[in-house]
C-alpha cells in the first residue's frame, strides 16, 4: 500500500468516529429514498400523509447531521465543496425533490465503512453495546411508527365499527401503543389489526426498556478511562522524568551559585 493511499485511509478512519451512527444515517438515507418511491405509487391520501409525515421527522435528523458535520469540520470549504457537503445541505432541506440527494450520503456512508473495514466495524459495535443499541432503537422506532401506521390504517379504515379510519388516527394509535401508555380511545376491531398492535406492544415494551437501560448506563455507569493507544508508553514516561530531573539539577547549581555569591 503506498503512502499516499494509507494516509487516506487514516483520514478516512478519523471521519469515522462512531460508527453505529454512521451506519443509523445510512439505514434512514435508504428508508428516506424507499418512502420516495412510496409516494410515486400511493393513492390514498392518508397512507400520502403518513409517509410525509416520517419525511418530515428523516429530514429533521439529515438538518441536524449537516448542522454538526459543518460546525464541527476543521475546514468548513473542505467539506461543503470537497466532502460533499453542499449534498447534505440540500438532502436537509424539506422538498422531495432534493431528497434524492440523499444518495450520496449514502454512498459516502459506505466508502467510510469500507475503507475502516467491516471487521473492526464490527468489533466497534460490540466494544460500544450502548450506542449500536439506542441508534437500533431509534431505527426500529421510525420503522414501527411507519409501517405500523400504513399497515394499521389499511387494514382498519373499511371495517365495519372501526374507530381507526385517518391517518391521523392510526398514527396516534402507533405512539400510544409504542410508549405503553395505552389511551384505549383508539383501538382495532379485526383480528388482522389486533395481530399488529400486538406487536407494536411488545416491540414497545422492548424499545422502552431498551431506552431505561441505557439511560441508566449513560448517568450511572463510571467515567471510561482513556485507551491504552491514548496513554503515555513508558519510553515518554521516562524521557518526562529526565527532563525534569534535569531541571532540579540546574535549579540547584543555581541556588549554589546564588549562595556562593552571598559568602563574604
Amino acid at each position: 500500500m503506498s503512502e499516499q493511499e494509507a494516509s487516506r485511509r487514516a483520514a478516512m478512519r478519523q471521519k469515522l468516529q462512531n460508527p453505529s451512527y454512521e451506519i443509523f444515517m445510512g439505514l434512514l438515507s435508504i428508508l428516506s429514498i424507499v418512502n420516495l418511491v412510496l409516494l410515486i405509487f400511493a393513492g390514498d391520501p392518508d397512507l400520502r400523509q403518513i409517509l410525509e409525515l416520517v419525511n418530515f421527522v428523516l429530514t429533521t435528523f439529515f438538518a441536524m447531521d449537516f448542522l454538526f458535520r459543518f460546525i464541527t469540520a476543521p475546514s468548513k470549504k473542505e467539506y461543503f465543496f470537497r466532502q460533499y457537503g453542499w449534498a447534505d445541505f440540500f438532502s436537509s432541506l424539506p422538498f422531495s425533490q432534493t431528497n434524492i440527494l440523499r444518495l450520496f450520503r449514502l454512498i459516502k456512508v459506505y466508502r467510510l465503512i469500507k475503507d475502516y473495514g467491516w471487521g473492526a466495524i464490527g468489533r466497534a459495535l460490540i466494544k460500544d453495546r450502548a450506542d449500536s443499541a439506542l441508534f437500533t432503537l431509534l431505527f426500529i422506532s421510525i420503522l414501527v411508527l411507519e409501517f405500523g401506521s400504513l399497515g394499521m390504517v389499511k387494514i382498519e379504515s373499511d371495517a365495519p365499527g372501526a374507530n381507526i379510519t385517518t391517518a391521523s388516527d392510526s398514527l396516534w394509535y402507533m405512539i400510544v401503543t409504542m410508549a405503553t401508555v395505552g389511551y384505549g380511545d383508539q383501538y382495532p376491531v379485526t383480528t388482522e389489526g389486533r395481530l399488529l398492535g400486538s406487536m407494536v406492544i411488545i416491540v414497545g415494551v422492548g424499545i422502552f426498556g431498551t431506552l431505561t437501560g441505557y439511560l441508566a448506563n449513560f448517568f450511572l455507569a463510571p467515567r471510561k478511562s482513556k485507551p491504552v493507544s491514548e496513554q503515555p508508553s513508558i519510553q515518554d514516561q521516562l524521557e518526562a522524568l529526565k527532563e525534569l530531573n534535569t531541571r532540579q539539577q540546574q535549579a540547584i547549581r543555581d541556588l549554589e551559585a546564588v549562595l556562593e555569591e552571598r559568602k563574604p
